[in-house]
């Protein structure tokens, strides 16, 4: 059971930058800070690709509306890594089977990656971009705070994305009403850019 603390952290922020996850335990095992990363993500094609996603994603992020329309494309992504993860930890350590490490790591890295993206709506619906950029920054410096901490302190680092994670779901429990305003505003704009695309076909008088 050891490696369940590093296997629920490593879920919790793969929900939130998976490419930051991946790459930040690839350079720890790369480096010989710790011997728990598989050789698997310390790969230099890995941290690479990686690198050029985690660059990609920090731009996206702090964008408005272009980080939702991410989210929504990591939705898959983002539990699909955290699983993958997981079972490369598990399997590297031998103390948990990868079929059970994989379904924690993946869980977790939903539930994270739904509170970032219902956070994310809930932002969006402020016509300033600065409280975007401010959210996204603070996630990007957790998850990198969070997983160092736990190459060293496993058990504290699960119990503060634990907390974390139940903090979020409160927040979003809020948060719910801006949420169903952003979808109500975006549904709209699909609808009139429908009609005016209609209407450039209408014939002219």
């Amino acid at each position: 059971m050891s490696v369940l603390p590093l296997v629920f952290t490593s879920g919790w922020a793969s929900g939130v930058n998976a490419y930051a996850v991946v790459l930040l335990l690839g350079v720890f095992g790369a480096t010989g800070i710790t011997d728990e990363v598989p050789a698997a993500l310390q790969r230099t094609d890995v941290l690479v690709v990686a690198g050029v996603l985690f660059l990609c994603e920090v731009a996206a992020d702090k964008i408005p509306y272009v980080d939702s329309v991410w989210d929504s494309v990591h939705t898959v992504i983002r539990p699909v890594a955290g699983a993958v993860v997981a079972a490369l930890l598990a399997g590297e350590s031998g103390s948990l089977p990868e079929l059970a490490a994989g379904a924690v790591g993946g869980s977790t890295a939903l539930m994270s990656h739904l509170v970032k993206a219902g956070t994310r709506m809930a932002v969006n619906t402020s016509p300033e971009p600065f409280t975007n950029i401010a959210v996204s920054t603070a996630e990007d410096l957790g998850v990198a705070g969070i997983v160092t901490f736990a190459m060293f302190h496993p058990l504290a680092a699960a119990s503060i994305a634990a907390a974390l994670l139940l903090l979020g779901m409160v927040i979003l429990m809020f948060l719910a009403s801006r949420i169903r305003r952003f979808l109500r505003r975006r549904a709209r704009r699909r609808e009139e850019k429908h009609l005016a695309g209609a209407g450039s076909h209408w014939p002219l008088d």
